[in-house]
């Protein structure tokens, strides 16, 4: 049972494919897609930009040859479930290989191997959050075939992507994503998106248990809600949408989805654009893990509650925790001041010089911040200087993600086990 009022349909752009010599064309330049996403405040699907990526070809099959028998982690779902979410803390897990994958998914009754123990008739397999630098570590030309470029982002590809291989029934529980805006590409079999507007959010009962940095999840089964106990989804509006081979989504800022597989086989592509509002939002992530953290030390250890999410594997000190606030606030003012230059420059460049300059000095001048070590400047301003909490990845350039572990955590991670050494080394 499905509740919720429907809301409209997420429009599609880009139908029309030929030019004016019959040639396939697609319907947007890089510059004009670019303009549209940052313009779109709805889900939008765009058609006819992506026929000419490689990455078009990747099925499953594909992509258990170019993986050469690595084994991927997949979380492993009930296909018929209750009124409540089933969280990935929920699911177990089992390390396979996409050939054993696709041998069980078959439904070959006498199957051995990892998923000899999942019955396929009630069980879904989902590899989800698959990072590309992580999954393709050893193959790194294949980030060429993912062209994100297309749609105005120069220099993106499959280096800032996930990628995404289920079975029928899987799915991603209803939440939103704290950090940028979502490209998301079908390559094989298609998907259903239930999606909810970010004012909706009063009506899906969010909440940070489990808890995972960048992820907010809705309390409630948005495919079979109990309606008893969560009457104001009643008022929510749904935007449904199936997304095929070839289409891709736009999932604009803080918009709700919950995500499921409706073909034997599914295969997607995504990317997290970041976005201004993403310096605010690491403030405010920071803050929770911290509070999440101090709650989680209180629990009783004999009846320890599934706080963390299977993606945090991490528990961290209260002075780990505060050293990473540190640096989101720090470089949250950076982005501030630099902004404040920006919006300054604009009137000297009309001739009001003067004015813009008196309106920066004074009470309007940001008090200098010390940071510990960390450095202010750019995106680099949320990783330190060489001598404070690390001295070997403040320099790369890994773009926004999400889960599994997502690009910031991984640093967050690596910051920490880096911090923790050097202060035990200290005593």
């Amino acid at each position: 049972m499905e509740a919720g009022c429907e809301g409209s349909s997420p429009q599609t752009l880009g139908e029309r494919t030929m030019g004016e010599e019959g040639e396939r064309v697609k319907p947007f330049t890089p510059e004009k897609a670019k303009e549209v996403i940052m313009s779109l405040q709805q889900p939008a699907i765009f058609c006819n930009m992506v026929f000419d990526w490689p990455s078009r070809h990747w099925t499953a099959k594909h992509l258990s040859k170019v993986l050469e028998g690595k084994q991927i982690r997949f979380r492993m779902g009930l296909r018929s479930t209750g009124t409540v979410p089933q969280f990935e803390t929920e699911c177990s897990y089992v390390d396979a290989t996409l050939e054993e994958f696709l041998a069980w998914n078959c439904d070959q009754s006498r199957i051995s191997g990892p998923f000899k123990k999942y019955d396929h008739s009630k069980f879904w397999a989902y590899a989800d959050y698959k990072y590309f630098v992580t999954l393709f570590e050893d193959k790194t030309d294949v980030f060429q075939e993912v062209m994100w470029s297309d749609f105005g982002f120069p220099g993106r590809n499959g280096q800032e992507s996930t990628l995404w291989i289920g079975s029928l029934g899987a799915h991603t529980p209803c939440h939103l994503d704290s950090y940028g805006c979502n490209l998301v590409f079908q390559v094989q079999g298609r998907k259903r998106w239930h999606l909810f507007p970010p004012e909706d959010t009063p009506f899906l009962y969010p909440t940070r248990i489990p808890y995972e940095e960048s992820s907010v999840f809705s309390k409630i089964n948005v495919v079979n809600p109990d309606l008893k106990r969560f009457p104001q989804f009643q008022k929510a509006r749904r935007h449904m949408v199936t997304l095929s081979p070839g289409q891709v989504l736009f999932v604009p800022r803080h918009w709700w989805h919950y995500v499921e597989s409706l073909d034997p086989v599914t295969v997607s592509i995504n990317s997290w654009i970041e976005l201004e509002e993403d310096h605010l939002a690491r403030v405010e992530e920071a803050v929770t893990r911290m509070l999440v953290c101090t709650l989680k030390t209180a629990e009783d250890p004999h009846h320890p509650r599934t706080w963390l999410n299977p993606t945090e594997v991490e528990e961290t000190s209260h002075e780990v925790n505060s050293c990473y606030l540190n640096s989101a606030v720090c470089a949250f003012f950076d982005h501030c001041e630099r902004a404040k230059e920006v919006e300054m420059q604009a009137p000297r460049a009309n001739g009001e010089a003067g004015c813009a300059g008196a309106h920066g000095s004074g009470a309007g001048a940001r008090p200098e911040l010390r940071c510990g070590g960390w450095e202010t400047g750019g995106r680099e301003s949320v990783w330190p200087r060489s001598g404070s909490c690390d001295t070997s990845i403040g320099r790369e350039r890994r773009r926004t993600g999400r889960r599994q572990p997502g690009v910031y955590q991984q640093k967050r991670r690596t910051l920490c086990r880096t911090a923790l050494r050097q202060e035990a080394a200290s005593q």
